[in-house]
């Protein structure tokens, strides 16, 4: 193709050629375009989806029933609102899916898990606050369209409404379900970003891509807490992106040993998934590592004021837990943490914390040390 017969091209003269009427509008050619434009708004894949998710729907159900989602009330708030976008966006009869690569380049994740002084925090929140960046894109992604065509019904949507974005995103033939039940895709793993516009326009969709799971169970094997608790069934109760992200209260006593030195997110289910060979470093200057958060070590992160912590966090995902949820955090990590003078000096200091929450789980890292020196003395 020519540079003058570009899809954007095609559209702009199909346009020119038709009335004023949407069912004059080339949809094919828009179509295309959309996925040309998406990209030029820094999106690595478009896809396009209808709105029939009844197939996902007795899922989502069974698993609300079984109170998977924890202590996420808005998930059962929102009900089959999820699985029903028409409910969600009056007039939306297609969604434009999208993908953005994040995986930046950071310190080597498995060398940070191993060293239990060092404080592991999911590769997505390692830079700036996802949401604003993808939404921003969409949005400007949505302006373009109407450029072209002119004022159409549309919503966007990044991770902030009850929207099923893996399913669409599955339909929108961008990748297929894993059994982690994240989205894989064969060029790009599981490190990346999902976001949708909801449009009343009747674009042609995608076709869905196969699944190449196979027999693997690595990401299921590998759940340090057995979140996982078979292919595709995630109970977010145990899981450690839950329980350091979304959970607001204690983190449960049997499951402290298990979250090890991960103080925000986990990422171990994407670590050994074979397809994550073909992720790639994201070029986004948004989600590259700020202030040395890929290497730094749990009591230089646990002496934070909070001062410094709203500083240091402000535009990172980290910010929406809040400083008492990110010292509870840290607090678990020093409690699995080797036993030395730096870490017992940094838990001693925070003893008489002004949060209860804080000061519980304190207690508890200092009585794991307390328990391990007992047993080196026998």
């Amino acid at each position: 193709m020519s540079n003058s017969e570009t899809p954007e091209r095609t559209l702009i003269d199909s346009i020119s050629n038709a009335s004023a009427a949407r069912s004059d509008l080339d949809l094919t050619s828009l179509a295309t375009a959309i996925k040309v434009w998406g990209r030029d708004a820094g999106f690595q894949a478009v896809g396009i989806a209808d709105v029939d998710l009844r197939d996902a729907e007795p899922g989502l159900i069974a698993w609300l029933e079984g109170g998977c989602h924890g202590t996420m009330d808005y998930m059962a708030q929102h009900g089959t609102r999820r699985s029903r976008p028409a409910e969600l966006v009056q007039g939306a009869i297609r969604v434009i899916s999208a993908r953005m690569d994040y995986l930046p380049d950071a310190s080597s994740a498995e060398v940070v898990l191993a060293d239990g002084n060092k404080a592991f925090i999911a590769r997505y929140a390692l830079g700036r606050d996802y949401h604003k960046v993808l939404r921003q894109r969409l949005q400007q992604l949505a302006s373009r369209i109407e450029r072209a065509i002119g004022p159409f019904g549309h919503r966007v949507f990044t991770d902030s409404a009850p929207v099923m974005e893996v399913e669409l995103a599955k339909k929108a033939g961008i990748g297929w379900r894993g059994k982690h039940t994240l989205l894989l895709s064969r060029d790009a793993g599981s490190y990346f970003f999902l976001g949708e516009i909801y449009v009343d326009l009747p674009l042609p969709v995608d076709a869905p891509t196969t699944e190449h799971c196979g027999s693997c169970s690595k990401c299921i094997d590998a759940c340090p807490t057995g979140a996982i608790t078979g292919p595709y069934r995630l109970d977010a109760r145990r899981c450690i992106a839950y329980l350091t992200i979304e959970l607001k209260e204690s983190i449960p006593i049997e499951l402290r040993p298990l979250i090890g030195n991960r103080v925000y997110g986990c990422d171990d289910c994407q670590m050994v998934c074979p397809w994550n060979s073909f992720a790639k470093v994201s070029a986004e200057p948004d989600f590259q590592v700020r202030h040395g958060l890929d290497a730094a070590t749990l009591v230089e992160l646990f002496a934070w004021t909070a001062a410094e912590f709203q500083a240091r966090m402000a535009g990172s995902s980290i910010y929406r837990i809040g400083y008492q949820r990110w010292l509870r955090n840290l607090a678990v990590g020093l409690g699995n943490a080797p036993t030395g003078d730096a870490v017992l000096k940094a838990l001693h200091a925070r003893t008489d914390d002004p949060s209860p929450l804080v000061r519980e789980h304190v207690a508890w890292a200092l009585s794991r040390h307390t328990d391990t020196m007992v047993k080196s003395a026998e």
